[in-house]
């Protein structure tokens, strides 16, 4: 069981390697089509991305612990994509075998690692939660702007010493961290846009969808597109808070302002909270103070080629799969079923000359799971224990071979051995 769960631990992740190539290059084609579409939409189909990052192998790893025949195919058609060209299909194919259980060693220390990192994570947004109040003022300024985006729970604003740009935690009870430094060093009027960019964070809930992801990054931490995909979805995330806080404020330009003031600290990054300081400030602002259409970047068509040539390299393949694996799967030869009749008997004579070898034979097995008819194809050198062999098999119940599901008549070849113990 456990040898068999590596198998399938370790085959979904290595398949992982072409499917997220070939999800993160789908993705990024069709994000440079909606570059100058609205922030929600090319964030919609970011998060289904990553969700088919987590979705796709999930799905073959539950076939693979089931290893049904419904999936035999797919799972054989998957695991020669992962070999690559036929010639060395074996060889390459083995080499992993021989290494799943290291491969998913490393990749269990490294998620566990990454583990421990979010576990610290959480413990500081638990310890920073706990950290003052923010003065009245302050809080009825969060309070009325909380009713205003259309908050029904109360969020609390609390100042931190240690911090660098605002930052939004939790979900049921939320709380924006806000640096000492701000309160003290920032006109009050940016520093209310700032909150307005939080309070949109909190309207969306996107702090759950934060720690979403950083589970995914955990899981697939090896592969660049779950990486890439994430950080976009930041990106979006980012610019969306941007416009409803713009609209909320009225004053796009006073955000801008506010974050041009940011840009000039060296503000925090934690993984795990939602910052007004995330992504791209510079392109934030611009895009704030003058919103303006996006050309296609040359660099948007790489990820279109790939897409292109991996689509082109499967369907190739794919043609030459089916040749390969539909006839061992339209075609099965019949099976002896050796508990359903006695051990052939061995000549007195050849016993006691101590003849031994190895007999080739064929039998023809029919529908009911009877042998009709047989022949020695390659003899044991001995023509008593040919015989012999023959005559006792034949004497077997055989699991009737079958073609596209269906019991047929058909051939079968085995060997039978015959072999003195040393104590005979």
């Amino acid at each position: 069981m456990t040898a068999s769960l590596i198998d399938s631990i370790g085959w979904t992740l290595l398949h992982f390697t072409w499917q997220g190539l070939l999800i993160g290059c789908t993705s990024a084609a069709v994000l440079a089509l909606m570059r100058n579409t609205r922030p929600e939409y090319r964030y919609n189909v970011a998060c289904a991305a990553l969700l088919a990052c987590v979705l796709w192998p999930a799905a073959e790893l539950t076939l693979r612990l089931q290893d049904g025949g419904a999936s035999a195919a797919h799972l054989r058609f998957a695991d020669q994509i992962m070999a690559g060209a036929r010639a060395d299909d074996a060889s390459l194919a083995g080499w992993l075998q021989e290494r799943l259980l290291w491969i998913v060693g490393f990749w269990s220390v490294c998620a566990a690692l990454l583990s421990l990192r979010m576990a610290a994570g959480l413990a500081w947004i638990r310890h920073a939660s706990q950290a003052p109040l923010a003065d009245a003022e302050w809080q009825a300024r969060a309070g009325r702007m909380a009713s205003a985006f259309g908050i029904t729970r109360a969020v609390r604003v609390r100042v931190v010493d240690d911090l660098d740009s605002p930052l939004t935690i939790g979900w049921l009870r939320p709380v924006v961290l806000v640096p000492a430094s701000l309160m003290t060093g920032m006109p009050s009027d940016l520093l209310e846009a700032l909150l307005a960019h939080e309070m949109a964070h909190v309207r969306r809930f996107d702090y759950l969808v934060n720690l979403g992801q950083n589970v995914v990054e955990i899981l697939l931490f090896y592969h660049p597109a779950v990486w890439w995909i994430s950080g976009r979805i930041r990106t979006e995330r980012e610019q969306i808070a941007d416009d409803l806080a713009a609209r909320h404020l009225g004053e796009p330009r006073r955000l801008a302002r506010a974050l041009s003031e940011l840009e000039r600290l060296q503000f925090s990054s934690h993984h795990l909270a939602i910052a007004a300081a995330g992504g791209d400030l510079v392109t934030r602002v611009r895009r704030l103070v003058q919103p303006d259409r996006q050309a296609l970047n040359w660099k948007a068509s790489l990820p279109v080629l790939g897409l292109v040539a991996a689509c082109v390299s499967l369907y190739a393949h794919a043609g030459d799969e089916r040749a390969a694996v539909t006839p061992a799967l339209a075609k099965v030869a019949p099976v002896a079923d050796f508990s359903s009749c006695a051990k052939p008997v061995w000549p007195a004579a050849s016993f006691k000359a101590g003849h031994t070898g190895t007999v080739t034979l064929a039998f023809k097995v029919g529908e009911d799971g009877r042998a009709t008819s047989s022949r020695i194809d390659k003899s044991s050198g001995d023509a008593l224990l040919d015989e012999a062999a023959r005559a006792g098999i034949m004497k077997c119940r055989f699991k009737p071979g079958t073609e596209n599901g269906k019991p047929v008549a058909a051939w079968m070849n085995m060997k039978y051995v015959w072999m003195l113990k040393d104590d005979d």
